[in-house]
């Protein structure tokens, strides 16, 4: 059962080989800088030891004499911070501004955070006479340079990968958002066509009709209903497509649509519309622009169940023209203002959610508008708004 759905076993297989192997760079790493971190440490303890042998005052064997020089003589190559602090508190630095050492808080700043990076080493030597140790100060020292950035490299390792991940999913999101595109293009072509068979052949009966002396006012509603398929299937055939924008007044193309749901919706639904009196001219689509505001009143109806108060109005604003679309329904949540305009997202029990969604895509694609809704309130109604570009 566990191989039914295949792609999704696959990309579980993927996901959990990508963390393990993830996973064992950066413990590898990790294991790395702690071994890198103790080799530092052994290196800066014999350093130590050459410094408090020299710093004695006591005989070296002659065979061994040179080897502390040296090793102090090679501390000029470490890349490591390093403060020397005697008993009496005479402080010596390497790899620290000399300008700064001459600063007690910055010392005591200093030594705080060396302190912290690694553990102080003390500076002893064995005196033979006395046969017992004599401390005489202390080693505090940093991490070297490539210790630090090796410090940072599984965080750099791990936004390389997040970047990659992110890179791969928008990808592969582009590409199924445009496969579904094409889907649902190619079945929106297909509807038009269908619709477009049996619609020629409604006109010619209709003509008939017409010579069989039936009731014109019975011919003219069924040439109305023709008219309405008409732009159905002229809206079906643009998805997909770029549609042919016209210099139209959006005040007429807006009450036209006002006027066909206001015969065509419940007698329950109070529908007011104000506009200006004068044109305003916008480069729209036709059927398309019908279509988004048939779109949103519908929305709006199922909002307030079939009965209530529902208002378009027409605002002139500067460059744009806004549509505002208000009942008063049950409301949307602050949260859904965007999420109401998704495929698919719906509040319904039986709905496909496509309405908003194919508005804002017709509005903000073709239009290069803006639909949002503009304020809600539970229990008291919604306001949605259309704004598009106006030409003289």
């Amino acid at each position: 059962m566990i191989f039914k759905n295949k792609p999704v076993f696959i990309r579980w297989i993927l996901i959990l080989t990508s963390f393990a192997i993830v996973s064992g760079i950066l413990w590898n790493t990790y294991i790395f800088f702690q071994e890198f971190k103790k080799d530092e440490r052994i290196k800066m303890e014999i350093w130590a030891e050459a410094i408090a042998e020299i710093s004695s005052g006591q005989d070296i064997d002659v065979e061994i004499s040179n080897l502390p020089l040296n090793i102090i003589t090679k501390a000029q190559e470490y890349t490591n911070p390093i403060i020397t602090k005697t008993i009496k508190g005479e402080i010596d630095a390497i790899n620290i501004d000399s300008i700064k050492i001459k600063d007690a808080a910055y010392i005591d700043k200093t030594i705080l955070k060396l302190s912290k990076e690694n553990q102080p080493i003390i500076l002893k030597y064995y005196d033979k006479g006395l046969k017992k140790y004599i401390q005489t100060g202390t080693v505090y020292y940093g991490n070297s340079e490539t210790l630090n950035k090796l410090k940072y490299y599984p965080l750099a390792l791990l936004l390389i990968i997040l970047l990659f991940a992110a890179v791969a999913y928008f990808f592969f999101s582009a590409t199924k958002a445009s496969e579904q595109n094409k889907l649902w293009a190619g079945m929106a072509k297909e509807t038009a066509h269908q619709i477009g068979t049996p619609l020629s052949s409604l006109v010619g009966w209709t003509e008939i009709l017409k010579t069989e002396n039936v009731d014109p006012e019975y011919i003219m509603e069924i040439e109305k209903d023709i008219d309405r398929l008409q732009t159905i299937t002229e809206r079906f055939s643009k998805i997909g497509s770029i549609p042919t924008l016209k210099r139209l007044d959006i005040v007429q193309e807006t009450k036209d649509s006002y006027n066909y749901l206001l015969t065509r919706s419940s007698k329950l639904i109070n529908f007011t519309i104000e506009a200006p009196e004068t044109p305003i001219y916008s480069e729209i689509n036709a059927q398309l622009y019908s279509w988004t505001i048939e779109n949103m009143v519908k929305n709006a109806i199922d909002a307030m169940k079939g009965k209530g108060d529902l208002k378009l109005e027409i605002i002139p604003a500067d460059t744009y023209v806004k549509i505002l679309i208000t009942d008063n329904g049950k409301g949307i949540p602050k949260r859904n203002f965007k999420k109401v305009f998704q495929p698919g997202f719906t509040s319904k029990k039986r709905g496909w959610g496509l309405g908003l969604s194919l508005a804002k895509r017709i509005v903000e694609n073709y239009h290069n508008g803006k639909v949002k809704v503009l304020k809600s309130e539970l229990g008291k109604g919604t306001t949605m708004q259309i704004s598009l570009k106006t030409v003289v």
